[in-house]
């Protein structure tokens, strides 16, 4: 899924990859998917995308742009995956958006689960993507002790610490994907309460949020995701479907996993346990 790293890490290869290139075909769906959501008619896609030339991506949030020449932008949201294919490559009999460069090598976009797939002229007129566009992401020099304390102030006492982080977008782009290896550094468990976290261990939290946020970008992306190659990033997740059968790292307890508000959950009981500390 697209969380902070991977948008990130995807558009700066497409940065390097794609600026130049010259949008010579629009492929249409080849299967459908009704959870691929699309700005407006996706077979007008064409006469919106040919004869541009992509000048530039940038990632934010749980967004990926691709910056076209006439102000016109190609935007793919939290699930969907792009892949970027050499002219010699074989068309992938499954996409639901296709895009044929001038030197034959093309794009392909494909939703598992559910992904936007967004064209448009001029800027994006979805909620979500305005506020993370405006957003200050962890990953900036911005994203200071005050803003996360601001955050964490901004909802009840009563909420869980997976709640607050990655839940209605209050950090755009930080999903339950990154909450996991935040939190086991932390020592803190998915389901505490905020009222329970000390400010020490406030503290400790937004030292990791960056820290591990930042690591995930440098190594390419989490082992759990591919990138814009179809590679899996370089960082080795501590807890994910990769690892929760392994015993913890730290003291050997068997790793719990749950699903908790709308996804899995890992962590270690004994270092993540849900006393106030």
């Amino acid at each position: 899924m697209l969380e902070i790293p991977e948008s990130k890490v995807i558009a700066e290869q497409a940065q390097e990859v794609l600026t130049g290139k010259t949008i010579v075909n629009v492929i249409n769906a080849t299967s459908l998917h009704k959870f691929t959501w699309f700005n407006g008619d996706p077979l007008k896609y064409g006469d919106l995308l040919v004869g541009r030339q992509i000048e530039n991506a940038n990632g934010h949030g749980m967004f990926v742009d691709i910056h076209l020449d006439k102000d016109v932008h190609i935007t793919i949201g939290d699930g969907t995956n792009v892949r970027y294919y050499c002219p010699e490559e074989k068309h992938p009999d499954k996409h639901q958006l296709l895009l044929e460069f001038d030197d034959k090598s093309f794009l392909v976009f494909t939703v598992a689960m559910y992904g936007a797939i967004y064209a448009n002229k001029g800027t994006c007129d979805n909620k979500y993507y305005i506020g993370s566009l405006n957003s200050i992401s962890p990953l900036s020099e911005k994203f200071d002790e005050v803003l996360f304390e601001n955050i964490f102030e901004s909802v009840k006492k009563d909420i869980s610490i997976k709640a607050l982080l990655a839940t209605e977008q209050r950090i755009p782009g930080f999903g339950n994907g990154v909450l996991q290896d935040i939190l086991f550094n932390s020592g803190i468990n998915p389901k505490r309460k905020k009222s329970t976290i000390s400010d020490l261990a406030k503290g400790d939290l937004f030292h990791n949020i960056k820290f591990n946020l930042r690591s995930m970008v440098d190594k390419g992306g989490r082992d759990t995701e591919k990138d814009l190659f179809g590679k899996f990033g370089g960082y080795k997740t501590i807890l994910s479907k990769n690892t929760y059968k392994n015993p913890c790292p730290n003291c050997d307890s068997t790793i719990i996993k749950e699903a908790y508000l709308g996804g899995s959950v890992y962590y270690c009981p004994t270092c993540q346990s849900l006393k106030k500390s």
